[in-house]
């Protein structure tokens, strides 16, 4: 019977901060087996950092589980910070990473703007990949940005009504700068207040069914400051040119196998954005999960990629 449950808790073997420049020091931690088959897992957000249950999507006899904290988010410092935070940052962190700890090839396991970050560093070091598990597909492109920003609203309307409330009416027709002037604001309470509504209503609108523990965790301090900050950050700042271009290259990777993973329901970020994907590139095995949304949480998201990550055994 094929595995669908999350492995046991673990505890990493071995952690540490990496100091990328002279702002930024990433945290990067490894657990499971020391001479297994590296995996690098990639956080979503942009923002939203890791937790210790990320590491149990993966056999630990098995996999070398390799988890970091993007910059500014999670146990990287500084949080939340939007200076010099961009995706080619990004991409060169991970590169460095790779290096620092003497890792050859590694799989990428990224979900949302996880899977955005691992196309795009397949896409620049394509000989370094073994693999690519991807789930809840975001391409950064600014029809994705618009429905999360003023479609979603279309099937949640009370979380969409609770973000827009948090600003005064008359700003409410262009939320992301509306947010980003109090995210950015210089009063630290302000700035607090804006993170939890944007992060909430990102938790709210993320499973199929409601999840209180979910939204709960979404509206934690440090959860929601590295996520509402780098998040607009990047819907403003850090657009691909062209925003077709994941997409556009995907024939840099289109033998290197692959697995995408979509929820039918997923509101956050929709199917028709896996589908174009698809579309692209048939060679990946494309599996649709009828009954879930967005987190990989849900319960027939974590299986399939739990499925995955067992499949994948056979790839070194």
């Amino acid at each position: 019977m094929p595995r669908s449950e999350l492995f046991p808790p673990i505890e990493p073997f071995k952690h540490g901060m990496l100091r990328v420049d002279d702002l930024h020091t990433l945290y990067w931690e490894q657990s499971g087996n020391p001479g297994g088959v590296p995996i690098l897992f990639i956080h979503g957000g942009p923002g939203a950092g890791a937790s210790p249950t990320h590491r149990r999507f993966f056999d630990p006899t098995h996999y070398r589980i390799v988890i970091v904290d993007q910059r500014g988010a999670g146990r990287s410092t500084p949080l939340g910070e939007i200076r010099r935070n961009t995706t080619e940052l990004l991409i060169s962190d991970f590169e460095r990473l790779r290096e620092f700890l003497g890792i050859p090839r590694w799989h990428l396991f990224g979900g949302s703007w996880g899977s955005t970050l691992a196309l795009a560093y397949a896409q620049s070091h394509p000989d370094r990949i073994l693999g690519l598990i991807l789930r809840g597909i975001f391409l950064m492109r600014q029809s994705e940005i618009d429905w999360f920003l003023h479609s979603m609203r279309t099937v949640y309307p009370e979380a969409a009504q609770q973000f827009l409330e948090f600003l005064e009416p008359q700003e409410r027709d262009d939320p992301l700068e509306s947010y980003w002037r109090r995210l950015t604001s210089p009063d630290p309470g302000l700035r607090m207040s804006a993170a939890r509504a944007w992060s909430i209503y990102e938790g709210a609108c993320s499973s199929l069914l409601p999840n209180p523990d979910l939204i709960a965790a979404a509206g934690e301090d440090t959860h929601a400051l590295g996520l509402a900050r780098i998040e607009a950050h990047y819907f403003r700042n850090n657009k691909f040119q062209p925003e077709s271009q994941l997409l556009d290259q995907i024939d840099r990777i289109r033998n290197i196998p692959a697995t995408i993973i979509q929820g039918r329901y997923d509101i956050i970020c929709p199917i028709v954005t896996a589908d174009a994907l698809h579309r692209r590139w048939p060679e990946a095995d494309y599996r649709v999960v009828p009954d879930a949304g967005h987190s990989a949480m849900e319960p027939g998201i974590r299986a399939a990629l739990v499925g995955a990550t067992e499949r994948y055994k056979a790839l070194r």
